[in-house]
């Protein structure tokens, strides 16, 4: 008998890969199975999360979605796409053949932002600059080492995130315009850091109420980036969302696709929130 063929690892220098998957529950398909064969069905489901929470760097959010578009969803973020892809087949067939029915899914990577401030930035434009302070300095060399920390906090949080389990999930594709005047990919790059920065101000304000990872699928999907937010109050979502409508990243070149909202629950509310 021959042994299967090792496939190698598809895992990015940087970052993870992200899956958001979405699911209807086929409820005639559902009612088909025995109460012995619904109870061994969730208990497989069950056991297929805590094997893949269990996965090293690997993270899974559980949510049941609060409108028709969907019942259930899956974030999924872990370094190999071999991985990502082995346990979407395996979720998506968890509770039997055609009980669970796809009705979106994005693939993404997180990924850090080019418009992020450099240390050399930071010490001319923000110490030098605004503060008036000297380098070498005791006060600059403490503004230096700051900056540095809350940098290597941010970009760890970008590249290799832990979500907490903030009970209101929030998730958008969105693309920036490509056309005529409002072409963003025409303008120079210093332009789109100043217009970035402005954005990032009004995101910052939520800090605490708001956490937002965004991962890039540029050549994996339509659009160019995907946003999910995690909050402890809906009002939150929807106040970030108008708030930054009226951002000129926005308002110019934002392009968004559909949202979903769902709620993060213990996996036996979430059977019961599905009517599992």
């Amino acid at each position: 008998m021959s042994e299967s063929t090792p496939i190698s690892p598809l895992v990015p220098r940087e970052g993870w890969h992200v899956m958001h998957l979405f699911y209807q529950i086929d409820q005639a398909q559902w009612s088909i199975l025995d109460n012995d064969e619904q109870r061994s069905a969730k208990t497989r489901l069950t056991k297929l999360i805590q094997e893949i929470r269990a996965t090293p760097d690997t993270h899974l959010l559980t949510f049941a979605i609060a409108t028709p578009k969907a019942d259930i969803g899956f974030m999924l973020l872990t370094p190999d796409l071999q991985v990502a892809s082995t346990f979407e087949k395996q979720l998506t067939l968890s509770l039997g053949p055609e009980v669970l029915s796809p009705v979106y899914s994005y693939l993404s990577q997180t990924e850090s932002s080019e418009y992020t401030t450099t240390s050399e930035q930071y010490a001319e434009e923000t110490l030098k600059g605004e503060k008036g302070l000297t380098e070498g300095s005791p006060e600059f060399d403490e503004g230096m080492k700051a900056f540095e920390d809350r940098m290597t906090h941010y970009l760890q949080h970008r590249l290799y995130p832990v979500l907490p389990d903030w009970p209101v999930v929030c998730f958008y594709p969105m693309s920036k315009r490509r056309s005529g005047a409002d072409n963003w990919y025409s303008l120079s790059f210093e332009e789109r850091k100043k217009l970035m920065a402005g954005h990032a101000r009004v995101g910052r304000t939520y800090s605490g109420r708001i956490l937002q990872l965004i991962t890039g699928s540029t050549g994996f999907e339509e659009f160019e980036w995907g946003v999910t937010l995690l909050a402890k109050d809906t009002i939150d979502i929807k106040a970030i969302v108008y708030e930054m409508r009226f951002d000129e990243v926005t308002a110019r070149f934002g392009e968004f696709g559909d949202f979903y909202i769902g709620m993060q629950l213990p996996l036996d509310e979430l059977f019961r929130r599905v009517c599992l």
